[in-house]
């Protein structure tokens, strides 16, 4: 198993997008993260803190996380 990581590392990917307001039934509209893994929402375990998606994860159309252009990762991420 991976280590988690402490750093919202999503932000720093070259795949990241924006974020997708979703609006359930009978709760307050809230937004999450998308990107070109996963259009339709990062899964929680991969948000910030959570596990580490420089491998492969299920469902991820086999897009993985690829440092953005001018965007220097944390001493964690190298």
């Amino acid at each position: 198993m991976t280590e988690p990581l402490d750093v919202p590392y999503c932000s720093f990917c070259k795949h990241f997008k924006d974020y997708l307001e979703v609006e359930p039934l009978g709760e307050i509209p809230y937004e999450v993260p998308i990107c070109a893994a996963f259009p339709n929402g990062i899964p929680r375990e991969i948000k910030p803190g959570g596990a580490d998606h420089r491998k492969p994860w299920p469902g991820d159309n086999g897009i993985q996380f690829e440092r953005a252009a001018g965007k220097e990762l944390p001493a964690v991420l190298q």
